[in-house]
Parts: C-alpha cells; structure tokens; sequence
C-alpha cells in the first residue's frame, strides 16, 4: 500500500458501509468533520 505523506490532503478511496452502499471520500468534501474508523479485525 502507498504510503501518504504527513500533512497531505487524503487520497479519495471508496469503501462499502454496512448496508452495502458504497462511500467515498470525495462525498465529504467540504463537509465539516468526517471521521474514519478502520477495523484491523483481530490477531
């Protein structure tokens, strides 16, 4: 995976949420605050 550069905008990505709707990043532009969780699953 690239890596991003520290204090760079974030590279757009689309995910599927839990309904299986698919999310972009780019849907939030402009938005206020847009918080991300990402689950690592378990070890």
């Amino acid at each position: 995976m690239a890596q991003v550069q520290l204090d760079a905008p974030a590279p757009d990505f689309t995910l599927t949420d839990y309904q299986g709707n698919e999310i972009s990043l780019a849907q939030f532009k402009g938005k206020q605050h847009v918080l991300l969780v990402f689950n690592r699953g378990f070890m």
